[in-house]
C-alpha cells in the first residue's frame, strides 16, 4: 500500500520578520505538511528561520532541506539540532547533503574538498549526531526520542548512507552538471536506476524510509510551454514533450498534473514531495486534489 502523500515548500528569499511570519502561515494555509529553508549563502539562516516560522504557524513540521554539512562541526551541528527541536516543540526534521556550491566554500573561507572527502564528512557527521544525540547525557536536549533525518542523494556512496542512517530519502532528480554549482535533470529511466539502487542497499531495513522528490517547476496550465522556456534555454537539445516528462517538472493542465504526481508515487515510491517557494501558489490546487482523493 502507498504511503499518504506529504508535501513540503522550501522557501528561499528572506524577509523580515513580519514578511516571513506572513509566508509560513500563507503556507499553512495552503495545507503543506512541512516548511522547509535551504543552506546557501544569500538565503536565510537555517535554525532561526525555523524557529520563526514555528511561532508563526501550529501544525508544519519544520526542516532543512538540505544543510550544507561542510558548514558545520558535528558538535555545534548537534547543539543546534536540539536546541531548535525544542524550540520548535518537537516539528523539527534535519535534512543534510554534502553541498555542491564551491563558491559558497570560498567565499566562507571553508575548504570545499573533493567529492569523497565532503561524503566523508558527511559520513562522520551523520554518526556524530547518533552518538550525541541519542545519548541521555547531551545538553541541550532535543522534544523529540530522535529528530527525523532525510539526505539528500543521487550517487551510490550517497545512496548507502542513505539507507543506512535516512528516515526519510530525497531524490534531487538530478546529477551535478558540466558548470560547477549547477545541477541537470535526470530522465525517468535514469531515476528509476536510482530509486531501484537505493531500495537494494535498503532490502534489510526494518523501517522503510519514506521516499522525497524535489520538483523544480511546477505550471498548472493549459499551455504549459511559456513557462517552460526557461529550463528549455538551459537544457539545449530537449523538446518540449521530454522537459515534460522530466520527473522533476509538473507542468499542464490540472488533472495531468494530477495524474503525473500519482503516477510517479506508483512508479518511484515518491510520497513526499517538495516544491521551491516560487510555486508555492502554483503548486496548491494539485496538493488540494491530490488530498482531496486520499480523503474520499
Amino acid at each position: 500500500m502507498a504511503r499518504p502523500f506529504r508535501f513540503g515548500v522550501n522557501l528561499l528569499t528572506p524577509a523580515p520578520a513580519d514578511e516571513w511570519r506572513a509566508k509560513c502561515r500563507r503556507a499553512e494555509e495552503l495545507g503543506y505538511d512541512v516548511i522547509l529553508v535551504p543552506d546557501h549563502l544569500g538565503m536565510v539562516a537555517p535554525f532561526p528561520a525555523l524557529v520563526a516560522a514555528a511561532e508563526a504557524t501550529r501544525r508544519p513540521r519544520l526542516g532543512t532541506f538540505v544543510l550544507n554539512t561542510g558548514f558545520w562541526n558535528p558538535a555545534l551541528l548537534a547543539r543546534e539540532v536540539a536546541t531548535t527541536d525544542a524550540l520548535t516543540g518537537g516539528r523539527l526534521e534535519l535534512g543534510l547533503g554534502t553541498g555542491y556550491v564551491q563558491a559558497e566554500h570560498e567565499a566562507a573561507g571553508l575548504p570545499f574538498g573533493s567529492p569523497r572527502e565532503r561524503v566523508d564528512h558527511l559520513e562522520r557527521t551523520l554518526a556524530e549526531l547518533d552518538r550525541l544525540l541519542g545519548s541521555g547525557e547531551h545538553q541541550p536536549r532535543p522534544a523529540q526520542s530522535r529528530v527525523p533525518v532525510l539526505v539528500g542523494a543521487n550517487g551510490d556512496r550517497m545512496l548507502r548512507l542513505t539507507a543506512a542512517h535516512a528516515d526519510i530519502a530525497a531524490f534531487t532528480g538530478a546529477r551535478p552538471g558540466r558548470t560547477p554549482g549547477t545541477l541537470e535533470p535526470l530522465r525517468a529511466e535514469e531515476l528509476d536506476e536510482r530509486v531501484a539502487r537505493y531500495r537494494a542497499l535498503a532490502a534489510d531495513r526494518a523501517e522503510p524510509a519514506e521516499l522525497n522528490l524535489l520538483i523544480q517547476l511546477v505550471a498548472v496550465t493549459d499551455d504549459p510551454e511559456p513557462a517552460l522556456r526557461p529550463l528549455l534555454e538551459s537544457l539545449p537539445g530537449m523538446t518540449v514533450d521530454e522537459v515534460l516528462a522530466l520527473p522533476i517538472v509538473l507542468a499542464g493542465p490540472l488533472e495531468d498534473v494530477v495524474a503525473k504526481a500519482r503516477a510517479q508515487r506508483e512508479r518511484f515510491g515518491f510520497s513526499y514531495l517538495t516544491v521551491l517557494e516560487p510555486s508555492m501558489e502554483a503548486f496548491a490546487p494539485v496538493l488540494a486534489r491530490l488530498r482531496e482523493e486520499e480523503s474520499a
